[in-house]
């Protein structure tokens, strides 16, 4: 994009690059929606296939490994192939992963899962940097699209697949295989990007890779950001409504809270990005984030029940607002698109590794202790890693 785009209005950009920017939206909806739409048919799996807990667990533990271990190999592929072809290769293998994890037995649930979690890593890693090479000047603004898409999606698919597969003759097979159809049309859309797919200088590209981001002390402070925000958000995502029933709430009443979170979460992660853009550093932000975090818990584990919808509500806006923030710290800390996806394929990778491992850990602690105590102050910790790390990678400045 030329440096007179700068000045283009929001109108003019989406003439211009509209099919561009349905493409980034309909890739970030099918980076999660597969994964959702199948969390809540897990007992109907479970049931069906005759399995047990741990084997039925593993179908949603299985992406975020995934993520964790194709994450930093995703800039590496995009170097050899062109950033829009690696895209639409990933798309190729969410479609063959939803198509062969729908009609037959657990393998194929479990290998089609696979399929799936290695195209939406990919998908995770280069999307940012497909942000800061096409819109250079309105990162902000496609990071909030990207997310709001992803999320709503996520919504969506956690919402409706219980009563989709309560229909007759659609079951959860069909539940789960209809969002293939979303895959698909995405698919077809993103094509017409393949005749413009750039072309890379390997020898640029070659240094970058020698001067890796690993040895970066600023990009283990975006990576650790990330990966503590996502440890609290999957956390939250499986043990609070167990947490809130501890603290005298029902069932009902807890997973109507954990509804709350989600709703408030969705519209931080777009206006966030708009923020943060505009600020000449997140150090404030981040601060503020972790505080959020800090009271909500604080008033869960001293359990304030006049106070638990306030927590919920400052949850779901911290983890929205980090989860955004997270997105645009990518961008804002590098230099390029090439040095974005290699940011956030290290970031996600750790992220996602502990995004998998927080609810085991905070799931095992319950059991020794008998209590929600000290996961609650595990949480609370983490909740500083946010403010540590988020106060550092919020300064101005990028990895190299």
């Amino acid at each position: 994009m030329k440096r007179s785009d700068e000045e283009l209005t929001l109108i003019q950009i989406f003439k211009r690059n509209w099919l561009l920017i349905l493409g980034i939206g309909l890739v970030g909806a099918n980076l999660r929606v597969p994964l959702t739409s199948i969390g809540s048919l897990i007992p109907f799996i479970r049931e069906d296939l005759n399995i047990t807990h741990a084997m039925a667990g593993s179908i949603t533990t299985l992406p975020l490994l995934a993520f964790a271990f194709l994450s930093p190999f995703a800039p590496k592929i995009a170097r050899r192939f062109g950033m829009k072809m690696t895209i639409f290769l990933s798309l190729i293998l969410i479609v063959i992963g939803i198509t062969i994890r729908s009609p037959f037995g657990f393998l194929f649930v479990l290998v089609g899962t696979l399929f799936i979690g290695l195209g939406i890593s990919i998908g995770n890693v280069l999307i940012p940097g497909m942000i800061k090479i096409h819109f250079p000047f309105h990162v902000g603004l496609m990071t909030g699209i990207y997310a709001i898409f992803m999320n709503v999606f996520a919504a969506i698919g956690s919402g409706f697949s219980v009563p989709l597969a309560a229909i007759e003759y659609v079951g959860w097979r069909g539940s789960v295989g209809i969002w293939g159809i979303l895959a698909f049309i995405t698919l077809l859309i993103w094509l017409p990007q393949l005749q413009q797919q750039q072309v890379y200088n390997y020898a640029v590209n070659r240094k970058k890779e020698r001067t890796s981001l690993w040895h970066s002390v600023l990009a283990w402070n975006v990576t650790l950001f990330m990966g503590s925000q996502s440890f609290i958000y999957y956390t939250n995502i499986t043990w609070l409504p167990d947490i809130l029933q501890a603290n005298g709430y029902n069932a009902s009443t807890s997973g109507w809270f954990l509804f709350l979170l989600l709703f408030v979460f969705i519209p931080f992660t777009f206006i966030i990005p708009l923020i943060v853009e505009k600020l000449p550093n997140q150090v404030y932000l981040s601060i503020t984030i972790a505080s959020m975090f800090i009271v909500s818990y604080s008033i869960i584990l001293f359990s304030v029940t006049t106070l638990t919808v306030l927590a919920i509500i400052l949850i779901g806006m911290a983890n929205g607002s980090s989860f955004g923030l997270s997105m645009m710290f990518f961008s804002l800390r590098t230099n390029d698109g090439d040095e974005a996806a290699e940011l956030s394929g290290m970031a996600q990778s750790i992220g996602y590794l502990l995004a998998a491992i927080g609810p085991i850990i905070i799931g095992a602690i319950y059991d020794f202790t008998a209590t929600w105590i000290v996961p609650i102050l595990l949480l609370i910790c983490m909740a500083c890693l946010v403010m540590i790390n988020g106060i550092i990678a919020g300064k101005n400045r990028t990895v190299s």
